[in-house]
C-alpha cells in the first residue's frame, strides 16, 4: 500500500496535512447509494476519507446497469449496498467500509440513534418529509448533514449544520499582515539601520519596500501629530512623498512601496468579523467546548493582553524587490515575532484547557499553530435547519428571485423539486411517469407547487409553463452524467465541512459569479461523454465560495445548445452542423455559479451528450 503523504500528495497541497488528518477521521453514512450518491461516495473514497457506511434496502435491478458504474450484469438481484461497498473498497483499501440493508426511509422512523455514530450524513434521493426528520435527527446530534439529489437534468445540493466553524478559509483577497502601520520594536530597528539616503544607487533601489514604508510612516506621523495618512487627500500626500524619496526611474523598490502605500493605512486591531467571534458566547468555554471555541477563547486573551489588540502575527512577508541579504533579515524577523506569539497562545491554551477540566496538551501544537497563522480570517457560520427554510422562508429574497431574469429558472427549479416530492408522496409516483398522462400530469403537479408558494406566502409569484413540462418529461430519471456532476459537487462540500476548510468571498452582496468553458472530445462511435463529464475542470469542482458549509442550494440546470440535433439519427448532420471531424466531435461545456444573500448557490451549465432531452433555460454561449 502506497504511503498517505505520495498516494494523497496532491490533495496535500490544497487543504495539508491537517486537512487530510481530519478527512481520515471522518465517518461518513451514505442513504441510498444509485448514481449520485455512488458518484459522491467514490469521490470520497478516493480522497482518503476515514470510513464509510452504505445503506440501501434495494437490490440491483437491469435498470441500474445504464446508469451506475459501481454495479454489473452480476449483481442484478444483489444487495445493492453490498455491491457498491464492494466495488468502492476496491478503489482505496484503507477506507473503511461496511453496508446495511435496509431502507434509509425506515431507519430514519424507527432507529434515529443509528445515525449518532457518523460524523456525516449523505443523503440522496429522499424525498421531503424523510429529509426534514433526518435533519433533525442530525441537529439534535451535531452531525453534518449533506442532501444530494438528481432529477433528469437538474438537481441540487442542500448541506445543513447547526454551526460551521473554520480556520483556513483561503479568502481571495487579504491583505497581509505587515503591521506596517503598528511595527514592533524589532522590526522599528531593522527599519532604523538601514539608511533611505544612501547615494549608493544600488543599495538604494534594493532597499525593501516594508521598510521604506515603516521610515516614511514614522515619518508622516512625527508631522502630523501621531496620525498616519486617512483622507483621499493624505494618501496622495503621502505617495507623493515617497516618490520624491527615488533617485532614479528603475528603482521597482518605489514603486512596490508607491503601490503598497495603502497598508499603511489600515487600522489598527482586529476586523469587525473578529471581534464578533471573540465576543460571542460560545467563546465562553466549558468542558464540552469544541477545540476551535477554546482556541478562540485564548485568541481573546491574547488580544486583550499581550497582542495590544491585534492577533497573533501570520509571520509570512511576500516577495519583493530586495537584496538577499536585507530580504533574508527580514523574513527572519517576521518568523521570529510570529513564533513568539504562538508560544505565548499555546500557554494560553493550556492555561484554559487546564481551567475548564481537561488535558492541557490535548489540542495539538500543530493546530495552535495553524490557528495563529490564520487567526484574523477565521470564520463561523450558523444557518437555519431546513424545516424552518421550508416554514418561513425568507420572502423579499424570493420575491427578488422570482422577479429578476437571471434568477427565474433557478427558484422554479426549487419550487418545482420540492412539488415533485410533495407529487411522489401524495400518489406514490413521480410525476411525468406516464407518457400517455403527461398533460394531466403537468396539471397535477402545477396544482401542487401553487399550493407550495401559497404555504410560503408568495401567492402572487408565477411558475414558467416550460419547467414544469420539462419536469414531468423528466419523470423521476436518475441520469448518470448529472449524477457524476452532483455528486462531484457534493462530495467537494463534504471535504470541505470534514476538513474545516473554506474558501472565503469577501463580497457576497452583490452576487458574485464564475463562469468556465471548455472542450469535451468524444467518439462520435461510442456517443457518449458521461465518463469526460465527472472530470469536470478543477476550478469549478474546487470552487470555494465564502460560506461554503451554508445553508446552500445547488441547481444544475443542464441545457444542450445543438439540442435539435439530436432528434436526428443521422450522425453524420451532426457532424456537418457541428463542423467536427470524422474523428469525433467537439462538445462544449459551460457552467456558471452564482452566490447569492442567504448562502444560495444557484448553478447553472450546459452540457452536451448523448441523452436526447432539449432543455432551453440561459443561453450563455450564444
Amino acid at each position: 500500500m502506497a504511503e498517505p503523504k505520495n498516494k494523497y500528495d496532491r490533495q496535500l497541497r490544497i487543504w495539508g496535512e491537517q486537512g487530510q488528518e481530519a478527512l481520515e477521521k471522518a465517518s461518513v453514512c451514505l442513504l441510498k447509494c444509485g448514481p449520485t450518491g455512488s458518484e459522491t461516495l467514490k469521490n470520497l473514497v478516493l480522497g482518503g476519507i476515514g470510513s464509510i457506511t452504505v445503506v440501501d434496502g434495494s437490490k440491483v435491478e437491469v435498470g441500474d446497469l445504464g446508469n451506475n458504474f459501481m454495479v454489473d450484469e452480476k449483481s442484478v438481484g444483489e444487495s445493492k449496498a453490498k455491491c457498491v461497498c464492494a466495488f468502492l473498497q476496491e478503489l482505496n483499501d484503507a477506507v473503511r467500509a461496511k453496508y446495511v440493508e435496509e431502507s434509509p426511509e425506515t431507519l430514519i422512523e424507527t432507529n434515529p440513534l443509528f445515525f449518532a455514530q457518523f460524523t456525516l450524513v449523505i443523503a440522496t434521493q429522499l424525498l421531503e418529509n424523510s429529509v426534514v426528520k433526518l435533519d433533525r435527527i442530525c441537529r439534535k446530534e451535531d452531525i453534518m448533514l449533506i442532501v444530494a439529489r438528481s432529477y433528469g437534468l437538474t438537481g441540487l445540493v442542500r448541506i445543513s449544520v447547526k454551526e460551521h466553524t473554520v480556520i483556513e478559509s483561503k479568502p481571495d483577497h487579504f491583505v497581509g499582515d505587515l503591521r506596517l502601520h503598528n511595527p514592533w520594536p524589532e522590526l522599528k530597528q531593522f527599519a532604523e539601520d538601514i539608511d533611505l539616503n544612501t547615494t549608493d544607487p544600488v543599495i538604494h533601489k534594493n532597499i525593501p519596500y516594508v521598510v521604506i514604508l515603516v521610515k516614511a510612516a514614522s515619518e508622516w506621523k512625527h508631522t502630523h501629530g501621531g496620525l498616519l495618512p486617512t483622507t483621499k487627500e493624505e494618501k496622495k500626500q503621502f505617495k507623493d512623498h515617497l516618490k520624491t524619496k527615488t533617485i532614479s526611474l528603475d528603482e521597482d523598490n518605489y514603486k512596490e512601496a508607491i503601490d503598497s502605500s495603502f497598508k499603511v493605512s489600515i487600522p489598527a486591531g482586529i476586523s469587525f468579523q473578529l471581534r464578533q467571534i471573540i465576543e460571542d458566547n460560545s467563546a465562553k468555554v466549558f468542558a464540552g467546548s469544541s477545540d476551535f471555541w477554546v482556541l478562540v477563547a485564548a485568541l481573546k486573551e491574547f488580544i486583550e493582553n499581550e497582542g495590544n489588540g491585534d492577533a497573533p502575527l501570520e509571520g509570512s512577508i511576500p516577495d519583493m524587490t530586495s537584496s538577499t541579504e536585507y530580504y533574508v533579515s527580514l523574513q527572519k524577523i517576521y518568523q521570529e515575532k510570529a513564533e513568539a506569539d504562538c508560544q505565548v497562545m499555546e500557554h494560553l491554551v493550556g492555561n484554559t484547557l487546564k481551567r475548564i477540566g481537561r488535558d492541557p496538551g490535548s489540542i495539538l501544537k500543530a493546530t495552535i499553530k495553524s490557528f495563529c497563522r490564520n487567526a484574523r480570517k477565521i470564520n463561523v457560520c450558523r444557518y437555519r435547519s431546513i424545516e424552518e427554510e421550508f416554514m418561513s422562508p425568507l420572502l423579499p429574497e424570493l420575491h427578488k428571485y422570482f422577479l429578476d431574469e437571471e434568477y427565474s429558472a433557478a427558484i422554479n427549479f426549487y419550487i418545482l423539486l420540492r412539488a415533485v416530492d410533495r407529487f411522489t408522496s401524495n400518489y406514490n409516483r413521480f410525476p411525468g411517469l406516464f407518457e400517455d398522462e403527461l398533460d394531466e400530469e403537468m396539471s397535477r403537479l402545477k396544482t401542487v407547487a401553487v399550493s407550495i408558494l401559497s404555504e410560503m406566502g408568495a401567492n402572487g409569484s408565477t411558475l414558467s409553463e416550460d419547467l414544469i413540462n420539462e419536469i414531468c418529461r423528466f419523470g423521476g430519471a436518475e441520469l448518470h452524467a448529472v449524477a457524476a456532476f452532483i455528486g462531484g459537487i457534493a462530495s467537494q462540500e463534504a471535504i470541505k465541512v470534514s476538513s474545516l476548510i473554506a474558501s472565503s468571498r469577501s463580497n457576497l452582496y452583490p452576487c458574485l459569479e464564475l463562469s468556465y468553458s471548455t472542450a469535451l472530445i468524444t467518439n462520435h462511435k461510442s456517443w457518449s461523454c458521461s465518463l469526460l463529464l465527472e472530470r469536470l475542470p478543477q476550478e469549478i469542482l474546487m470552487l470555494h465560495h465564502r460560506r461554503i458549509n451554508t445553508v446552500c442550494w445547488i441547481l444544475l440546470e443542464v441545457q444542450i445548445r445543438f439540442h435539435s440535433l439530436f432528434f436526428s439519427r443521422n450522425i453524420r448532420k451532426v457532424e456537418h452542423h457541428l463542423g467536427a471531424s470524422q474523428e469525433g466531435i467537439v462538445y462544449w461545456i459551460a457552467a456558471k455559479i452564482t452566490y447569492v444573500p442567504d448562502c444560495c448557490l444557484f448553478c447553472s451549465s450546459f452540457i452536451l451528450f448523448s441523452f436526447s432531452f432539449p432543455v432551453c433555460f440561459w443561453n450563455f454561449l450564444d
